[in-house]
């Protein structure tokens, strides 16, 4: 075994993950239970992605539509998974985050590309959505401990939203962030039971439902008046356009890139870099399961119970709305079991926003010339004062709009458009960075194709549809 493969876990950890040296190469674990022991990114990017999309807006469609949207639901958190993998295998390969890549798919306006652009743009209308989150938060707060005010009042609402803010900022400027991380992704993992627990119940209740309400919803069409929502839906449950984006940064800092070391054109490094993208599709599809779980339980349950009453979740209410799930079918007392358990879902995703977005920010500003991204001092600096200003900002936003449902739809909105444009640079940077070598399998390749072709159907559909082009 090589002196690489039993350094400390420490001399790793202080290796700039960004950068490809050869001494931090180190062989992949071939066994199926060595890769376990190797994931990671796929369960951060499945706790931050649980508790907007699954949570308040994927509940929200299943009240509107009822089931007949289930079909996009299970298309929208099974298809993109293997967009994200071919992005990240992209990064393994190159040791480059996927802002680096989308610079290379030109046109160029300035330094930077059109999707980079796209992308900046895109990023100001998920300020709305990670502002729906805090606000969500919130007002799981203000319910539980109405400090000012009655509940789910202003006063209430500014203090708790200022509150939670704050605590997920010093959280991550601890340093304890990785403790905060494990904490959220059990906080998801036993919120998870609960509602695929109650999901599964519901046929013994009043709420139930059967085979021909679950095969009504395979017909493949959007209902009239759902067409916003439904593409929200598609752009922000599973894994969004943004979520992919990220995925990349999180593979670096794990180490799968750095792992696989430099491309010095050798044998040795080629089977490197298949035994760690093996263990990153292995992580990417560990997150695609507890994303379909999620998604399909907040779904049905939106569908069976707020459904048929008539209760959309919509405003500052929107968190007692979502509370009736449990307490119509277990009893008044399960409204705080819901409370504890939406505040820990919707914080953990809090979490991961105020991890992720100040380093593609940082990264940003790295290819706009404005900072040395390749500087460690200066790109610690800069997303420690990012992570500082942008989710304050984020809490402003909720402040001036104060309806989280249709905060996240709006980000949902923005992230769908922008997940066509990553379906563009995906294939081109397969084309131009990827080896025959490591786009030989014609099974992943036609998934990316059904992949591909989905993502782009359902979003030029839902854009056309909103912009009436298509009747309804």
């Amino acid at each position: 075994m090589s002196t690489t493969a039993t350094a400390p876990a420490a001399e790793h950890a202080q290796a700039d993950p960004y950068a490809l040296r050869p001494e931090d190469a180190r062989p992949a674990p071939t066994a199926f239970r060595d890769r376990i022991r190797h994931l990671g990114p796929g369960f951060v990017l499945s706790a931050a992605v649980v508790g907007s999309g699954e949570l308040i807006t994927t509940t929200a469609l299943g009240a509107q539509a009822g089931f007949a949207l289930l079909w996009l639901v299970i298309v929208s958190t099974a298809v993109k998974v293997w967009v994200q993998m071919e992005l990240a295998q992209w990064t393994i390969l190159n040791g480059r985050t996927a802002l680096e890549g989308y610079r290379e798919v030109g046109p160029r306006i300035g330094r930077l590309s059109w999707i980079n652009w796209l992308w900046i743009g895109m990023d100001f209308a998920k300020m709305f959505q990670r502002g729906g989150i805090i606000g969500g938060t919130a007002a799981a707060c203000s319910v539980l401990w109405p400090i000012i005010g009655e509940p789910l009042s202003w006063g209430s609402l500014a203090l708790w939203a200022v509150v939670v803010t704050v605590a997920a900022i010093l959280l991550l400027q601890s340093g304890k962030y990785s403790l905060v991380e494990r904490a959220c992704l059990v906080s998801v993992v036993v919120f998870t039971l609960v509602t695929v627990s109650l999901a599964v119940g519901l046929p013994g209740t009043q709420f139930g439902y059967g085979g021909s309400e679950l095969g009504s919803g395979f017909g493949f069409e959007i209902p009239a008046g759902t067409v916003g929502i439904a593409l929200a839906v598609f752009g922000i449950t599973g894994v969004g356009a943004d979520e992919m984006t990220t995925y990349t940064y999180w593979c670096m800092e794990k180490g799968y890139a750095r792992w696989t070391g430099p491309d010095d054109g050798s044998e040795e490094r080629a089977r490197r870099a298949e035994g760690w993208i093996k263990v990153m599709r292995l992580d990417a599809l560990t997150g695609l399961a507890v994303c379909v779980l999620c998604t399909l339980s907040f779904y049905v349950i939106g569908a069976a119970v707020l459904h048929p009453q008539g209760l959309v979740p919509e405003g500052n209410e929107m968190i007692t709305t979502l509370s009736r799930i449990y307490t119509d079918t277990m009893g008044p007392w399960a409204e705080y079991l819901f409370l504890v358990g939406a505040f820990a879902v919707l914080f953990s995703t809090l979490i991961g926003s105020t991890a992720s977005v100040p380093r593609l920010w940082t990264n940003t500003l790295g290819l706009l010339g404005v900072i040395d991204w390749s500087d460690v001092r200066a790109r610690t600096r800069t997303i420690r004062i990012l992570t500082w200003c942008l989710p304050l900002l984020w809490t402003c936003f909720f402040l001036w709009m104060q309806s989280p449902v249709l905060m996240v739809q709006i980000g949902g909105i923005g992230g769908g458009v922008f997940l066509l444009a990553v379906v563009v640079a995906v294939w081109r940077l397969r084309h131009t960075g990827v080896p025959k070598r490591f786009r030989g399998n014609p099974w992943l390749t036609a998934a990316l194709v059904l992949s591909s072709v989905a993502i782009l159907c359902v979003g030029v559909y839902g854009v056309l549809k909103t912009l009436g082009a298509v009747p309804e």
